[in-house]
């Protein structure tokens, strides 16, 4: 770990620092930033791997259900989503979708749905996943045509979801779809459904610039019993805010962890080529660069844990997390192109940390709310608040 300087920042408690240091060191010795071409077979050790350490507890909500904490804790999630990416992306997204995976179930599933599924997503055994996104709506999830039917003691699902991460290769997959109690994001509702269910189908495997298991779903008649819908009828879109909330932060929070790699790989590449008879670092523009990349990287450090550290207080971080997620997402992108900018050439080589970053960062612009989107939901806020404000 380079700088640690963060970790003593007001946000963390003595156990967040501890548990950094720790990831760091395990993560030093176990992980890499190559994975082969069988990017399946690397997810699926990579869960399996996380979860014996014990990393995966910490994705999970509930001590009796195989979780670190009775609750999520947001700044454990950040902290080792940061400290993940910084060592190996595909770790990072291992342990990211088992907690977006399981997110909803943690928060508002049945007690019966925590103790089937939390414990084997926490100890590795089992690998989860969201579905959230159709290929007509994405950003715009009152336009979601997926639909669920109540029929007798189950539902029957049909429709499509697409760009769903761990598609493939997931045990179950928390599903939301349209079941008309109302117009709009007020008639969704959430399932979990196993990736056994008779009518279910992964119809398109999707590839990607960096690559990690991504598909299109299928539903044709799936039939899942009533007892797998998440929480009320009609919260499904409740159900996906509030899961979304948690883990946007931790967005932010691999994109920082992206972002710390880029630019120690930076800095030593800027002190180690020579050029002109110095080194790169010896020239002010390399340093005017350098300061640029790090200021940035405090900036979106500081955004991000404030809106984990919030959370944690029980605030209701909307608009924080929006701002955390966006600006992480863009400077962290704006630092790597300056890393593989400053190493030149060999920037661009296929395998190399700071051309592989390059691509790692991209998606996170864009998955669980593009820029743009957070953008929009910033301003939706600072609006409503100023309205709140002016009444009598």
């Amino acid at each position: 770990m380079s700088d640690t300087s963060y970790l003593d920042w007001p946000f963390f408690e003595p156990r967040h620092a501890a548990l950094a240091r720790e990831l760091d060191a395990w993560a030093s010795e176990h992980l890499s930033m190559a994975h082969g071409h069988d990017v399946d077979a690397a997810c699926r050790a990579l869960v399996a791997e996380l979860g014996e350490a014990g990393w995966l507890r910490h994705a999970v909500g509930g001590r009796g259900y195989g979780g670190a904490q009775d609750a999520i804790d947001t700044r454990s999630i950040c902290l080792v989503r940061e400290t993940l990416a910084r060592h190996a992306g595909l770790a990072d997204f291992a342990f990211a979708m088992q907690g977006l995976g399981s997110g909803a179930i943690a928060l508002f599933g049945s007690e019966e749905q925590k103790a089937r599924y939390l414990p084997r997503v926490a100890s590795g055994s089992a690998i989860a996943a969201f579905a959230l996104s159709e290929p007509d709506a994405g950003s715009d999830v009152a336009a979601m045509a997926c639909a669920a039917r109540r029929d007798g003691d189950g539902y029957v699902l049909d429709g499509e979801k697409t760009w769903i991460s761990n598609g493939g290769i997931a045990d179950f997959y928390v599903v939301f779809a349209r079941t008309g109690e109302a117009e709009g994001a007020r008639g969704i509702s959430a399932f979990v459904v196993d990736a056994d269910a008779p009518g279910f189908t992964v119809a398109e495997r999707i590839e990607v610039i960096a690559p990690h298991p991504l598909a299109r779903l299928r539903f044709q008649s799936c039939r899942i019993p009533a007892a797998r819908r998440i929480g009320a009828g009609g919260q499904g879109f409740k159900v996906a805010m509030a899961t979304l909330d948690v883990f946007r932060t931790s967005v932010a929070a691999a994109a920082l962890g992206f972002a710390r790699r880029a630019f120690d790989e930076a800095l030593s590449r800027a002190r180690s080529r020579r050029m002109f008879g110095k080194t790169l670092a010896d020239f002010q523009l390399t340093q005017a660069r350098l300061a640029d990349m790090a200021t940035k990287i405090d900036a979106a450090a500081l955004l991000t844990y404030r809106a984990a550290w919030e959370r944690d207080r029980g605030q209701r971080v909307t608009k924080a997390a929006a701002m955390a997620k966006l600006t992480a997402t863009e400077h962290a992108q704006a630092v790597i192109d300056a890393a593989v900018q400053l190493f030149g050439g060999l920037g661009v080589v296929s395998g190399q940390p700071v051309e592989m970053l390059y691509r790692d960062i991209r998606a996170l612009r864009i998955y669980e709310g593009a820029s743009e989107v957070q953008q929009l939901i910033i301003a939706r806020e600072l609006l409503g608040e100023a309205v709140a404000g002016s009444a009598p």
